[in-house]
């Protein structure tokens, strides 16, 4: 008799009979009970990263607060490599059936047929093996330059919307354990790239979804920053809003009006503020410090209104290389499909420079269903979000480091199911021990290069490895074991991309850091220094 199939489509919610019922946001989203939902926005202005002639009053552009470099609108020299990170809510797979990962000579080294079994890779399929359904027998695609599984839904997504990035792009893998069902693994490195140096115009962090990490997974405890806390971007309509004067478009049709209203609530500011006693003794300098802040914040909202009187700047649903008949999406799919448009948003923001880095959580991958399809279905479409990531950056001509993670992950008993004519390995269960995590680099000047310490290159590509059974070997690497770890190990190679992991383990970065000496770090370090960047900021 034949199984009844349990096929769930990409937006059903997942009931499991071994887990108990959802009762926190974390649990629900996880398990693809509750997606992204709006929010008010609300703006915290920050520098512009690019050169341009200012139309605010000159007098105020050469006032004493350009002396602070958060404030100085006229001469920010460069900016950082943008970052987004997607975070898959659940515990997905990404280790066997999507990227490849091995043992200790790096992704090639093969690992047992049973290994591979437990990735949900049965024997016909094996991605080294002596396969005659596979051209030479190989069922590996370096089409990223980080292998994957040749039949890797998560990949398949990814080139369906970034046809043309080949000879552009590369990545790593990060073989490590995570905890099943929890949002409590600090996998979110966003507040670190911020430490790093990366800024945006208006936004520092964005994530889409109203958390302190603006994703499911947590962000270190150590590293969290209450100031610039991520602001909630799900929709084109938060990102177009994020420019709001208020009751001043009423009043006033002339954006240079406002412009010069704004200016002048600066003026009025500072007097106010000299004759304001703040308790703080003036020889530490805080009194100032605090003063100047406030008053640049009146400036920083002149200037930003000035660059973006028009909303549909910022608008993805208005951007003819996102949504239309040469967009990345259709039109009938973007308004069909919310993670579309919310990874939209996202990407376009970060990609030009809007906002520093973003997070972009997607739901529903506790995929353990009793089947295969329903995992293959999600990890195709986040395959296409990250696509789409990656062929905006493509379009645009701007570098991109893209980070994959989730919480935990899934492996097979072993029972097989046939999706689009090829059998795989049913997710049967949670499975801490075969989690990974990997991130891509896209360089428009060509593809990321390897490091290579001692004709080791293989093994940069692969942080880490996996023992024969396909279970982490945690003493592999310090992120093996150590999620707080894994976020180091990824804002290290997030610096290296601009020729800085030598200023990793210096104060103002990271210097209480678990990745050991200098040279141990070198060894944690995928790629050389991009080449479109020069003296650490894009070229």
């Amino acid at each position: 008799m034949s199984r009844k199939s349990r096929y769930f489509a990409p937006d059903t919610a997942l009931r499991h009979p071994q887990h108990r019922r959802p009762r926190s946001r974390r649990e629900f989203i996880s398990q693809g009970f509750r997606a992204g939902c709006a929010t008010l926005l609300g703006t915290s202005l920050y520098p512009l990263l690019g050169q341009r002639a200012h139309a605010i009053s000159p007098n105020l552009l050469d006032s004493a607060y350009t002396a602070y470099t958060s404030c100085d609108l006229g001469a920010v020299s460069g900016r950082k490599i943008p970052f987004i990170c997607f975070d898959l809510a659940g515990g997905a797979n990404i280790a066997g059936s999507n990227v490849l990962v091995g043992g200790p000579g790096g992704q090639r080294d093969a690992l047992t047929p049973q290994g591979y079994s437990r990735l949900g890779l049965p024997a016909d399929i094996l991605p080294f093996g002596n396969n005659p359904q596979a051209p030479g027998g190989d069922f590996s695609d370096d089409s990223l330059g980080l292998l994957f599984h040749a039949d890797s839904a998560m990949l398949r997504g990814i080139l369906e919307r970034a046809g043309g990035i080949a000879g552009l792009v590369n990545g790593a893998v990060i073989p490590g354990r995570s905890d099943n069902d929890t949002g409590n693994n600090p996998h979110n490195p966003m507040y670190g790239i911020y430490r790093a140096g990366l800024r945006g115009q208006i936004l520092q962090l964005i994530g889409s979804e109203n958390s302190l990490s603006g994703g499911n997974s947590m962000a270190p405890a150590m590293m969290i920053d209450p100031e610039i806390r991520p602001t909630k971007v799900d929709r084109p309509a938060d990102a177009s809003g994020l420019v709001d004067v208020g009751d001043l478009n009423l009043l006033l049709d002339d954006a240079g009006d406002i412009v010069s209203v704004m200016e002048s609530m600066k003026r009025i500011t500072d007097f106010k503020l000299d004759l304001v006693n703040t308790g703080i003794s003036n020889p530490s300098g805080e009194d100032k410090r605090l003063k100047d802040r406030l008053s640049c914040e009146y400036l920083r909202s002149a200037d930003t209104v000035e660059k973006y009187a028009d909303p549909r700047a910022l608008d993805p649903a208005a951007d003819p290389l996102i949504v239309g008949p040469g967009g990345i999406f259709s039109a009938a799919e973007f308004a069909a499909d919310r993670e579309f448009q919310k990874t939209a948003s996202v990407m376009k923001l970060v990609i030009d420079g809007i906002a520093g880095a973003g997070t972009i959580e997607m739901g529903g991958y506790d995929y353990h269903t009793g089947d295969r399809r329903t995992g293959e279905e999600r990890d195709l479409r986040a395959g296409r979000c990250i696509g789409a990531c990656l062929e905006y950056a493509r379009r645009t001509g701007t570098p991109l480091m893209l980070y994959v993670f989730s919480d935990g992950s899934v492996s097979s008993n072993g029972s097989i199911e046939v999706v689009n004519g090829v059998g795989k390995g049913v997710w049967s269960g949670d499975n801490s021990s075969t989690a990974a995590s990997f991130f891509l680099v896209f360089d428009p000047a060509g593809a990321p290069s390897l490091m290579d310490t001692a004709g080791d290159s293989a093994r940069h590509q692969q942080l880490g490895w996996m023992r024969p059974d396909a279970s982490v070997d945690t003493a592999s690497s310090p992120a093996a074991n150590n999620v707080n770890l894994n976020v180091e190990l990824v804002i290290l190679n997030y610096m290296a991309l601009h020729g800085e992991q030598g200023l990793f383990a210096d104060n103002g970065f990271f210097p209480n850091h678990g990745l050991g000496s200098a040279g141990n770090r070198d060894r944690l370090v995928a790629f050389q220094p991009l080449d479109s960047i020069n003296g650490g900021v894009l070229a």
